[in-house]
């Protein structure tokens, strides 16, 4: 039995600490680094006739040495940079087909060991769907959790009457988590912002791109919540307390690292977030809330591959050894997805 581990050579240390919490339930953890494929890693995936069963065979190559895919018990897809190393200078016409290429390769690998029974955490489709926040927020409503009114436009038309019906303000977002880089080359994370009268009078830039426009709620703190298999784990920061941090608390990240505090979800909020998950169809799942000044919980988004290397240091959320577990075949695993009604 072996645990394939599906990430990048620079991922943090998450994976070496779930990967020695597999290896200590007495499997093995095999790592694979994407941008190592193709340039430094070899799949070959055989399927003939003839050569004993229906199965395809085959084996991945790279620096732990060879894996047969008959070995593969369980597969965790965390991160994903295939193609990576493939030389920059590669004319583009050559280069955006070998990646194209190499990724599905790996797509192919994983759907075909999920075809043959191998549990994958989280299947691809699933992820896919999953990271739909239009469909998290419709399906979080359904199965009772309270979610912050939200409008999602290219109209400015409609942001204006959003902004006029939400006296308190508005902020908007991205769907995608992404940054562009200034000047100075230097990496300039698009975060969560409030909207103020000047943006509301200047919004032609919506006909290039929309955004997610919400409610501006008021935070007495606001939570991380790891969801794995059936186990429920919330931590809180008070993100309040540093100005930078108050919209978003990302943007003190560092600064939060060793703040988080284990939390206590109420009943009704625990059993919302399993039932989100059971809708949803994932096995693995990182969730937003904020808490307001009057105790409500106000749910924001789960993201589908959520970071969660930083509250491994939080006593009370050993969020590697609940992946183990579900990888090793220990803890409730989702197959499929379940519509809530």
């Amino acid at each position: 039995m072996t645990v394939l581990i599906v990430t990048h050579s620079q991922d943090n240390d998450a994976v070496d600490r779930v990967a020695a919490a597999v290896e200590a339930r007495g499997v093995r953890a095999r790592r694979f680094d994407t941008d190592r494929f193709p340039t430094e890693t070899t799949i070959s995936i055989l399927d003939e006739p003839g050569v004993g069963d229906s199965r395809p065979r085959g084996w991945i190559v790279g620096p732990q040495g060879e894996l047969a895919l008959e070995e593969i018990s369980a597969v965790y897809y965390r991160r994903s940079q295939v193609g990576g190393r493939i030389p920059a200078d590669l004319d583009p016409q050559l280069r955006a087909p070998s990646i194209e290429e190499s990724r599905r390769v790996v797509h192919g690998l994983m759907a075909m060991l999920q075809a043959g029974g191998v549990f994958v955490l989280d299947r691809l489709e699933v992820v896919r769907r999953a990271q739909l926040k239009s469909l998290q927020l419709a399906l979080a409503r359904r199965v009772g959790l309270e979610v912050p009114r939200t409008l999602v436009s290219n109209d400015p038309t409609a942001v204006r009457a959003f902004a006029a019906r939400n006296p308190e303000g508005i902020i908007t977002k991205m769907m995608a988590s992404f940054a562009v880089l200034d000047e100075g080359g230097r990496e300039q994370v698009v975060f969560t912002n409030p909207v103020s009268e000047e943006d509301l009078e200047d919004l032609e830039g919506l006909s290039l791109c929309p955004m997610t426009f919400q409610e501006r709620l008021t935070k007495a703190v606001e939570l991380r919540v790891t969801v794995v298999g059936d186990q429920v784990m919330a931590a809180s920061i008070d993100s309040q307390s540093l100005p930078r941090a108050q919209e978003d608390w990302r943007r003190e990240g560092a600064a939060f690292a060793q703040a988080w505090q284990r939390y206590e979800l109420p009943p009704a909020v625990h059993a919302g977030t399993l039932a989100l998950m059971d809708a949803l169809g994932l096995n693995y799942g990182a969730f937003d809330f904020v808490v307001t000044p009057q105790g409500r919980h106000v749910f924001l988004e789960v993201n589908p591959a959520g970071e969660y290397m930083w509250l491994l240091e939080t006593p009370g959320l050993p969020i590697d050894e609940a992946l183990a577990d579900l990888l090793c075949g220990r803890g409730k695993r989702r197959s499929a997805v379940v519509d809530p009604h």
